[in-house]
């Protein structure tokens, strides 16, 4: 069976801005001013992964400054306003590049993403809250490595340590930024690392990286590039006890970005932020479904899902494993605030990590993802193995007997294994100390559940980070394996860009790092279009109807969300869905 023909494109059946899964094109360079990069209705910022930077060290100036506490955000902003007045009336540094970060303790508890609604979306926008403190197995090598875990809100923090680590982070505008139309190299790694200290913990870079960036990108993915990371402008770190309201100033000279230039674009961004937090309503988003189209066709999913059989069962053995996924297109009545589905995804997602990514004046790339690809502290490594996927029960007896199911099926467990021991091996090769435990179990979920193992390991060296994450991405939990045969098999047969959905999200810090694998996502314009992704785990013993079924199970939260009213949706099967934009 030849590959499917190239895509065709349809137009849009709105004819407000919508957001499309287009056929692939090229991603065109940016226009750049000197390194700044220009993009309409956004001010100039610096892009970190200049040529200047190519065996630079850190920047020279790293420090963050502390002011006294306020008693509420409004009145940390006053003086964060202060604070880069009085920096503008000083004379600048004579170091030709540093990152300073100034925060505010803030006395109360604030909700971050009622924070980051207030900002409105001129600028650039990122949010990330892991999951909650879940109890560790009873197992050394994973409780150490998991000390401080999903934003340092883990089992492993104690006393004041525990409570001054972030829940959850909001961040506005960019005081450096990372964006590359190549694959995420050593030397990009490199570019983001040079500006987080390791005594300044909470100066940390945010973002995502492709799934594959070496398949084309479409029109909804153009303003990602090939991976996008922001040290934010200004941040609300929202506390278990507490707040911190915190701004960064980046400057470096080789890159053409000086210290009076980003002195002068604080200023601008602090006076365009609001104090007072707007409460969002996290229990509906108040619109409805008037429209469905998937991408591939049940037809098309169906005939993919076969020739993967063939490979998989045939003499050559070409593949074990193979993930497909499906972009679905949601037409509402309404458009939909991407903070607003963030509040109503983080509600039910407390085993989860929430996350929204979006560069200035692009769409808005959320999700709610059960699975971590990694978490660093120091030389310690987490990491953990999920697949196998059934409904929760309706009731307790119903949900113990689907559990149950879905721990002895056959079919679950061979995908799983593979998962499982490929991240180990994977693991291996660049750690010592290499524990799983438990084997297998069971994770619940508020409308699934899987099966999971947690692994551990020590890094021989902090400079292996960015071979942790090219090693362990893309995990045979969203590609397959072997690797290329089946990141190739997803290349040849899926007609639409993944993008970064399934790819790396989370944060790069200078002691500590931790990223999520991007699933349970989804892409939201400013239009009236939600692209929402899925994808299921091809094996021996697969059913192309039962794997359809799935992919509707792990976008239902989406779908739950969005059909606020009990309307007909007119659901149009179309190989192709029209832009976004």
């Amino acid at each position: 069976m030849a590959p499917p023909p190239p895509p065709r494109t349809l137009s849009p059946s709105s004819s407000s801005p919508s957001l499309r899964s287009s056929g692939r094109r090229p991603l065109p360079s940016a226009r750049l001013v000197g390194r700044w990069v220009q993009r309409p209705s956004c001010s100039l910022s610096m892009n970190g992964c200049g040529a200047a930077v190519a065996g630079a060290g850190a920047v020279a100036v790293r420090e963050t400054r502390a002011l006294p506490a306020a008693g509420a955000a409004g009145d940390a902003v006053g003086q964060l306003r202060e604070a880069v007045a009085a920096l503008e009336a000083a004379d600048p540094p004579a170091s030709p590049s540093g990152i300073i970060r100034i925060e505010v303790p803030v006395r109360q508890r604030g909700d971050a993403v009622e924070w980051l609604h207030a900002q409105g979306d001129l600028r650039a926008r990122c949010f990330f809250s892991a999951r909650a403190a879940a109890p560790l197995p009873e197992c050394p090598a994973l409780a150490i490595a998991s000390a401080g875990n999903g934003n340092g809100n883990g089992a492993g923090g104690v006393g004041g340590e525990q409570r001054q680590r972030p829940v959850s982070v909001a961040g506005v505008g960019s005081a450096v930024f990372f964006r590359g139309t190549e694959p995420f190299s050593l030397r990009d790694w490199r570019a983001i690392k040079r500006f987080l200290p390791r005594d300044c913990p909470l100066i940390r870079a945010y973002g995502a990286i492709r799934f594959d960036a070496t398949s084309d990108h479409s029109v909804e993915w153009e303003e990602f590039g090939s991976f996008y990371f922001i040290v934010p402008q200004v941040e609300y770190n929202e506390l278990e006890e507490s707040s911190v309201l915190a701004t960064t100033i980046a400057w470096d000279d080789s890159l053409s970005w000086t210290w009076q230039n980003a002195v002068k674009e604080l200023q601008s961004t602090l006076q365009k932020i609001s104090s007072s937090p707007i409460k969002v309503n996290n229990s509906t988003l108040q619109t409805t479904i008037l429209n469905l189209n998937h991408v591939p066709t049940k037809a098309s999913w169906d005939l993919a899902v076969t020739k993967a059989l063939q490979m998989i069962k045939g003499k050559q053995r070409e593949l074990v494993k193979v993930v497909l996924a499906r972009c679905s297109r949601y037409i509402t009545d309404t458009c939909i605030d991407p903070v607003e589905l963030l509040a109503c995804l983080k509600v039910e997602g407390q085993n989860a990590y929430q996350f929204c990514i979006q560069p200035p004046d692009a769409p808005a790339f959320v999700g709610n993802s059960p699975e971590q690809l990694f978490h660093r502290k120091y030389l310690n490594i987490s990491s953990e193995a999920l697949a196998g996927t059934r409904a929760r029960g309706k009731t307790r007896a119903d949900d113990f007997q689907i559990g149950q199911d879905l721990l002895l099926s056959s079919k679950e467990d061979n995908e799983f294994t593979i998962v499982r021991d490929s991240i180990k091996k994977k693991l291996e090769m660049i750690c010592d100390d290499v524990v799983v435990h438990p084997s297998k179990a069971l994770r619940k979920l508020p409308r699934v559940q899987h099966l999971s193992a947690q692994l551990a390991a020590r890094m021989r060296n902090e400079d292996d980070e960015f071979d942790i994450l090219n090693t362990l991405h893309p995990s045979p939990a969203v590609c397959g394996l072997p690797t290329e045969e089946a990141r190739q098999f997803i290349q040849d047969y899926e007609i639409f860009d993944r993008g970064m959905y399934a790819g790396p999200v989370g944060w790069f810090g200078g002691a500590e790092s931790e990223f999520a694998v991007g699933i349970r996502s989804a892409l939201l314009g400013k239009g009236h279009s939600t692209l929402v992704y899925a994808g299921a785990g091809i094996v021996e013993g697969t059913n192309p109807s039962f794997e359809w079924d799935e992919l509707d199970l792990k976008a239902s939260q989406f779908a739950k969300l969005l059909q606020y009213q009990e309307q007909h949706i007119c659901l149009q099967e179309a190989e192709n869905m029209g832009t976004v934009i």
